[in-house]
């Protein structure tokens, strides 16, 4: 009921990563901690479209041949996939082989591009929707973070991609985004990560611009 788990050391973790060892890893190094790198952002939203109807694991377990079939998550290169690519991709057992996640990551590509030409960065967009603390729970409980699979910023940030032309960027899946890109701390209290995450925020330089850009 707690959300917890025992980590070992005195210690607990976020009862969602169980412990299975790679996901176990990804909890404690990766998920919450702020991230600013554009290719790790755009990487991020990706394969949080792959994920639809899938587990996270799963996705984690392809992540580095998700890497290497997507040349990295390098935005120029993948707006640039034609045809012969997609068929590719499509052969390729190593990612998951769904025709309309492939196309959405491709078309994804040029629709951040031109995030950069507008804002200067696609970190300096993603940020400008950093929610404020009037949004966030007083307490972020097991029962806090259950009931918030959406939240208002997720929803529309949401609706501003999809104005843009992103696919596969639903409430949901924006808002596990922003959760695993450290927008937000949902590392439950009595979680030992969940400290260092907010001494990562906290230290965190902003994007140029983002707190400049239209919301």
């Amino acid at each position: 009921m707690s959300g917890l788990i025992d980590a070992g050391r005195n210690r607990q973790r976020c009862a969602w990563c169980g412990t299975d060892a790679l996901y176990t890893t990804y909890h404690d190094d990766e998920w919450g901690r702020p991230v600013v790198d554009d290719r790790r952002l755009f990487e991020k939203i990706c394969l949080e479209g792959f994920q639809s109807g899938l587990s996270w694991l799963t996705i984690l377990r392809k992540r580095e041949h998700f890497r290497t079939a997507f040349r990295g998550f390098d935005p120029q290169r993948v707006a640039r996939f034609g045809a012969r690519d997609v068929t590719r991709l499509l052969d390729d057992a190593g990612i998951v082989r769904h025709r309309g996640k492939i196309e959405s990551a491709i078309n994804n590509a040029k629709r951040a591009l031109a995030l950069q030409d507008e804002f200067g960065s696609l970190a300096a967009y993603a940020w400008s929707w950093e929610p404020s603390a009037a949004e966030r729970p007083a307490s972020l409980t097991w029962e806090a973070l259950r009931a918030m699979p959406t939240t208002p910023t997720s929803t529309n940030l949401s609706k501003d991609l999809k104005k843009r032309g992103w696919t596969f960027v639903g409430p949901t899946t924006i808002y596990a985004f922003m959760q695993a890109m450290g927008l937000v701390n949902d590392h439950v209290e009595g979680c030992f990560v969940r400290r260092a995450v907010e001494r990562d925020r906290r230290g965190l330089t902003r994007p140029a611009g983002s707190t400049a850009v239209r919301r």
